[in-house]
């Protein structure tokens, strides 16, 4: 009877453990599923990526930063939905989108990473207090920023930013 009592003893202890280590790990890093087209050629559909939450208990996000955010828009179940957008501009910044190109505080900004060298959209807005500007890189198919629907993103719906792409196998690692 002591030894099966040891043995039980040592698979809760080992259990407990488990959960306790799963649960200091979902505290600072998270998964989440790419859905659509908006970040492409950055992302695509189905690229598993991993969050990481900690730089934000720090500091606000920064410009380039690719962030995950819940937003006001519906899933199909009726939760709010995360979106993927990189950050453009930040509290206090002047964006201006004007003939397809975007500028940040007067520099126009070189986004080798966009699909396309098009952004559509006529903006001149200073980015509120505590708040972002973001869009995908895949401009024309993109529901960010540049629409009423997301507008400027407040920085406390920021969930984290996008550390790694665990999916497709041929793209493992850090995300530019």
């Amino acid at each position: 009877m002591g030894r099966l009592r040891k043995e039980i003893y040592e698979w809760l202890k080992t259990i407990v453990i488990a959960v306790v280590i799963a649960m200091v790990i979902t505290a600072f890093v998270r998964p989440t599923l790419v859905k659509g087209y908006s970040m492409y050629p950055t992302l695509s559909p189905y690229n598993y990526l991993i969050i990481n939450k900690v730089p934000y208990m720090i500091h606000d996000p920064e410009k380039g930063d690719i962030v995950v955010f819940k937003s006001h828009l519906k899933t199909d179940t009726g939760g709010e939905k995360d979106l993927i957008k990189r950050v453009i501009a930040v509290e206090g910044d002047q964006i201006t989108i004007t003939d397809g190109k975007v500028s940040v505080n007067g520099e126009m900004l070189d986004e080798k990473y966009i699909n396309g060298e098009y952004t559509s959209g006529e903006i001149d807005a200073v980015i509120p207090e505590d708040t972002l500007f973001v869009m995908g890189d895949n401009r024309e198919n993109s529901l960010d920023s540049r629409d009423e629907r997301v507008g400027f993103v407040p920085t406390d719906t920021v969930r984290g930013k996008v550390l790694v792409r665990l999916y497709p196998f041929n793209k493992i690692g850090k995300v530019k």
